[in-house]
């Protein structure tokens, strides 16, 4: 690889030590849980230009027992004919998504429901989860209430998808009122059919905001020249690894991805 950003190497980066950083507990005046979501595919040599970019700035980065670069586990549900992934492909702006994930640095697991709304805004809603209710959140009282809350599926409607892994580095703006996820070595599984896929290099960089505060993150961007891209780490896995699916329009967007990183 041109630029070795794996788990080990992103924790020993210089930048760190000029960073300041921020904890777990410090972070809940950012959740963001409804919000405006800004998203941007990076090579990883944009990504360490951003991050001096953010060193540079007074950015926080967060931090987890000692790590900044954390690993994350995301198994995501669908129906049996894939009605979620459907939906998005086919443009409706209303969708939802469910998910379980485990922080494994800190061992903490959530079931999260995610709906996008016809104005674009993000709301998520989640519970903790114990570990063992990652693979069958149906066992989970706490994650059964919530999709009863939350979502016209039921239990007996879904089952498990997608599994992604990657690292992810958290930022957020000196004024505490953005955060910055940057995912970088993800790596997608069909739990259905076990084919696992992946590109190369590839970073999605995502920003999370209330929509009414004026973005330092996207000027840096819009310096860097890499544009916005829409994109869904579970439509992207999907499109990947499941074979005869409808995905003609993500397909495109795979092609678009990977020429840019190539050029």
């Amino acid at each position: 690889m041109v630029h070795d950003l794996t788990y080990a190497k992103l924790n020993t980066l210089e930048l760190w030590q000029r960073m300041r950083t921020i904890t777990l507990s410090e972070m809940r005046s950012v959740k963001l849980m409804n919000r405006i979501d800004t998203k941007y595919v990076l090579s990883y040599s944009e990504v360490l230009q951003l991050l001096e970019e953010a060193a540079n700035s007074d950015y926080f980065v967060q931090i987890i027992d000692g790590v900044r670069a954390c690993r994350y586990e995301t198994l995501y549900y669908d129906t049996a004919d894939r009605e979620m992934f459907i939906v998005h492909h086919n443009r409706k702006l209303t969708r939802q998504k469910l998910r379980t994930r485990t922080y494994i640095e800190s061992g903490i697991s959530f079931f999260e429901i995610k709906n996008k709304s016809n104005r674009g805004r993000t709301k998520k809603h989640r519970t903790e989860i114990d570990a063992q209710a990652f693979s069958s959140f149906a066992s989970s009282r706490e994650a059964t209430e919530l999709l009863a809350q939350y979502s016209h599926y039921t239990t007996d409607d879904v089952s498990p998808a997608l599994t992604t892994h990657f690292t992810r580095i958290t930022l957020v703006n000196p004024t505490l009122t953005e955060r910055i996820t940057i995912d970088l070595e993800l790596c997608y599984e069909d739990v259905r059919s076990h084919t696992k896929g992946s590109i190369e290099e590839m970073a999605i960089v995502e920003i999370k905001s209330d929509g009414n505060v004026e973005s330092r993150t996207k000027r840096m961007l819009c310096n860097m020249r890499v544009p916005k891209l829409k994109v869904s780490k579970y439509c992207l896995g999907t499109t990947l690894t499941v074979n005869g699916i409808k995905c003609n329009r993500f397909k495109a967007k795979v092609q678009r991805i990977r020429k840019r990183l190539n050029r």
